[in-house]
């Protein structure tokens, strides 16, 4: 997520009320979570087995809370609870902003585009050329939707990741501060609901087709040309390259990757990375013909046993 101006290390820690190590004058144009850093974010860090992860990341600021040494190039940002603190970021820089209207007067239509009745379109949405959406569509603020896009009835575009800290008193809630953008010549079933970013954008790229009942989570990048079928749930900040096809019922870990061309059969759960070109059955997930032959060699074991 980037702020709309460059800002200083001095003015974040004076709206936040922390200490920092680093120059004053550190230019910062925004925030992100690790996986989608960039030179100039922030990112936040509460759980020593992440330290090394972020104070080695791309990132220009570690909101972090402990003092340690600072990687030369980079700034620290001190704090008792980093989670909150970022949280508080993402408000000030991203509040929300109510709407009254079915379509909100900020939001751009492209040409040739079919709004149908009982459809929400959010604030600074930008819809493109061509597209076709169907009733009872909701389109949250912010979403970026290209040409020859078909959106069927019910789906859900942009709602919050599902990002929460466990704490004595209960969840506390990541606040989500980025969006989604669906490439040209995407088609997304019915009931399918696609997740912003929590601070980044959640993507799926140009010629790709969901079925009815696909969820999508927060961050997750889908290529080009992939097919997933009804019922799948891809977790958040999943990277799915191109030509992937996920039958019906599959199931993925969060933060994995499935390679170009790679086959996930249906009720699949998709445990850890997998290589492209190859077909994957199973819970874990493992090649699917190894799998079967497995599961032949167990009953064949059980049939002698009974003999």
């Amino acid at each position: 997520m980037k702020f709309p101006r460059k800002h200083s290390l001095e003015e974040i820690s004076k709206l936040l009320n922390l200490k920092f190590i680093g120059s004053k004058d550190f230019p910062i144009f925004g925030i992100n979570e690790i996986h989608v850093v960039e030179e100039g974010d922030i990112v936040f860090v509460d759980h020593p087995k992440y330290y090394d992860k972020a104070l080695n990341s791309n990132a220009t600021v570690i909101l972090i809370n402990k003092k340690v040494e600072c990687p030369k190039g980079k700034a620290l940002l001190i704090s008792k609870d980093p989670f909150s603190d970022f949280n508080k970021l993402t408000l000030h820089f991203n509040s929300f902003k109510p709407s009254n209207l079915p379509i909100a007067e900020s939001a751009i239509i492209g040409t040739d585009t079919i709004i149908q009745p009982n459809v929400f379109i959010g604030n600074n949405v930008k819809i493109g050329n061509n597209c076709l959406i169907h009733p009872n569509v909701t389109i949250y603020d912010n979403c970026i939707i290209g040409n020859n896009v078909t959106i069927h009835s019910g789906s859900i575009l942009g709602a919050d990741a599902f990002y929460y800290k466990k704490r004595e008193t209960g969840y506390d809630k990541l606040i989500s501060g980025g969006t989604v953008e669906i490439k040209d010549n995407v088609d997304i079933g019915a009931l399918c609901t696609i997740d912003r970013g929590v601070s980044g954008i959640t993507t799926i790229h140009k010629g790709t087709k969901l079925d009815n009942q696909v969820q999508v989570g927060h961050d997750t990048i889908i290529g080009e040309n992939c097919l997933i079928a009804s019922q799948s749930g891809i977790a958040g900040c999943v990277i799915i390259e191109d030509e992937v096809t996920i039958w019906g019922q599959v199931g993925t870990n969060s933060g994995i990757t499935i390679g170009k061309g790679a086959v996930i059969l249906g009720q699949t759960g998709v445990t850890k990375s997998v290589k492209g070109g190859k077909t994957y059955f199973g819970t874990p997930v493992e090649e699917s013909r190894k799998k079967l032959k497995e599961m032949a060699e167990i009953r064949q074991i059980i049939k002698m046993q009974k003999n």
